[in-house]
């Protein structure tokens, strides 16, 4: 009785154990990206000029998400480059139905191969809504023995009932097929109904058989003639007749019924014209940059030469989907949409000490500042810990009216933990920049 109680309390306990995990649970909202290292976030893709054309549609309703790549010059060495990449998006599974994509206005059926860095490139991706629900969307280019890289995502809430999707379309031949997603599924089916009944009968045929005790006993006693008998020989001479005659059936049948066959693809793209690059009249040399870590504040001094003919003003800073935005300049401001997932622009911005317009041929030294709790919530912080402790991002500067000037930035980082140090940096900041005058 003793031990039977034991194992009623062992019992009762398993059970409250699985009824605290299971009961009242909440789905996990984290997103994947942010268990990625920073630079293979900082280093890699930068991702910008990201749009969704919708943020709320019903099942079976067409949406469009756009955006700008730049590979960074500054790839890391410890991931592979892109010389193969597949254009994709970031989802929780199937919920929606890719029906157009596109690299460059090149479609993106097929994977693409040596892609260039320092270059900018145009992404597009068109879907329809498959599963209602409210789901995270973002933007993807995976690349082959590295994994995907991601840029910032979009709550994209679908409505209405899963029962009333349907994928119509219609092939080369002119064939109309009414949801893509339920053809052809009673015909596998059925082949995999005839397979498994062979297959189970094949092993029926040897579970009514003896089996291990009397075939090990035949075989101590030297008896092997026994193991495979003239009833075993027939049998499995049928199995081969039955499956080698269904299988040239089967081909047959699909030979007469479908007479234009495509292989399967393994062609890959090659993008022979790019897009018209965005300008990029600056000449940077980085000094100094450094984390101030209980300040929650990445602090850059670099020097940028004006080489255009335009002044130039200094309006946003962005790096792994974060965009840190001078709230001062009106023309970054324009940039950043009413409507932009504001988890993705950081409050704190971007300040800068002179953000005077640049003007053409001149040289200055700025004093920039990405202040936010943004550093920690995206784990970005982990890049103090690396193997090269490096940073990387884009900086947009702007003309007047508007045109803007993207240029790359990076370089090493240190950290810093008390104001002695911070004090240190200021005082290295202001040298600098009396040298540069």
């Amino acid at each position: 009785m003793t031990g039977f109680r034991k194992l009623t309390v062992l019992g009762l306990a398993v059970l409250a154990g699985f009824l605290a995990i299971t009961i009242d649970t909440k789905p996990a909202l984290s997103h994947g990206e942010r268990t990625q290292e920073p630079f293979f976030r900082m280093r890699s893709m930068q991702w910008y000029d990201v749009t969704w054309s919708k943020t709320s549609v019903g099942v079976n309703e067409e949406w469009e998400m756009t955006a700008k790549v730049y590979l960074m010059k500054d790839w890391p060495e410890t991931i592979n480059k892109p010389d193969l990449v597949y254009v994709s998006l970031l989802a929780p599974g199937p919920v929606f139905a890719r029906t157009e994509s596109s690299l460059n206005g090149i479609p993106a059926r097929q994977s693409f191969r040596d892609l260039k860095l320092g270059t900018v490139y145009d992404y597009q991706m068109k879907l329809v809504g498959r599963v209602p629900g409210r789901w995270h969307v973002h933007p993807e280019i995976a690349v082959a023995g590295s994994g995907p890289l991601v840029g910032p995502g979009e709550w994209v809430e679908v409505t209405g009932s899963a029962s009333d999707f349907a994928f119509p379309i219609e092939t080369m031949t002119g064939e109309k097929i009414a949801n893509l997603e339920t053809y052809g599924v009673l015909n596998i089916g059925m082949w995999h109904l005839i397979w498994l009944a062979i297959a189970a009968g094949w092993l029926l045929f040897w579970l009514l058989r003896p089996l291990l005790i009397p075939r090990f006993l035949a075989l101590q006693g030297g008896r092997e003639d026994l193991l495979v008998r003239r009833t075993d020989v027939v049998a499995g001479a049928m199995l081969v007749v039955v499956s080698l005659t269904l299988i040239f059936t089967s081909y047959y049948l699909g030979v007469s019924k479908y007479p234009n066959r495509v292989p399967l693809q393994i062609t890959v793209n090659e993008i022979e014209k790019d897009i018209e690059q965005p300008p990029d009249d600056l000449d940077i040399t980085m000094k100094r940059t450094t984390y101030d870590v209980p300040g929650r504040a990445l602090r850059m001094i670099f020097e940028a030469t004006n080489t255009g003919s335009s002044p130039l003003t200094l309006g946003e800073f962005s790096t792994s989907s974060l965009r840190f935005v001078d709230k001062k300049v009106p023309q970054a401001m324009a940039r950043v949409a009413p409507d932009y997932p504001r988890e993705w622009v950081p409050e704190g911005g971007l300040q800068v000490s002179n953000n005077a317009p640049l003007q053409p041929g001149e040289t200055r030294t700025y004093t920039v500042e990405a202040i936010d709790v943004a550093w920690e919530l995206e784990r970005l912080t982990s890049f103090l810990t690396d193997v090269d402790a490096r940073f990387g991002g884009l900086l947009f500067f702007y003309e007047p009216d508007g045109r803007r000037h993207l240029t790359e930035i990076s370089g090493p980082i240190l950290p810093v933990f008390t104001a002695g140090d911070m004090v240190s940096q200021n005082e290295t900041g202001a040298q600098v920049a009396a040298v540069s005058q």
